[in-house]
C-alpha cells in the first residue's frame, strides 16, 4: 500500500482553550480597530457637535461647500444659521454643514490693531 493512514487529533484534549487559541486574533483585531479607528472618531464627533453648539454671532465659519462666511444671527432652537458670505449678501445656513470656525491668530490681531 503507497498510502498511509491518517490519524487525527482528539477534540476532547483542548475543546476551551482550543476555542478560545481560534478567536483570539479576532479578538484583538476588534481591539487595534477600536482604538485606532472608532474611538478617535466618536471624539472627533463630540468636538464638532460641541464647536456647533458655541457658534455665536460674528464668528467666521467655513461651511462644508467651502464657503467662507461670518456669522449674522443665530437662531435658538433651530437647526439655521444666518450669515454674510459677502458685503450685503446674508444666506441661511444649516449648521450641520458647517466644517470649521475660523480663530483669529495672534498675528492677525496685531496686524488689524497696528
Amino acid at each position: 500500500m503507497f498510502i498511509s493512514p491518517a490519524y487525527a487529533q482528539d477534540a476532547g484534549a483542548g475543546g476551551a482553550a482550543g476555542m478560545l487559541m481560534q478567536f483570539a486574533p479576532l479578538i484583538l483585531i476588534f481591539v487595534v480597530f477600536y482604538f485606532i479607528l472608532i474611538r478617535p472618531q466618536q471624539k472627533k464627533m463630540k468636538d464638532h457637535r460641541d464647536m456647533l453648539g458655541q457658534l455665536k454671532r460674528g464668528d467666521r465659519v467655513v461651511t462644508g461647500g467651502g464657503l467662507v462666511a461670518t456669522i449674522t444671527k443665530v437662531k435658538e432652537g433651530s437647526d439655521e444659521i444666518e450669515a454674510e458670505i459677502a458685503p450685503n449678501v446674508r444666506v441661511t445656513i444649516v449648521r450641520t454643514t458647517i466644517g470649521s470656525v475660523i480663530r483669529p491668530t495672534a498675528a492677525n490681531d496685531v496686524a488689524v490693531k497696528a
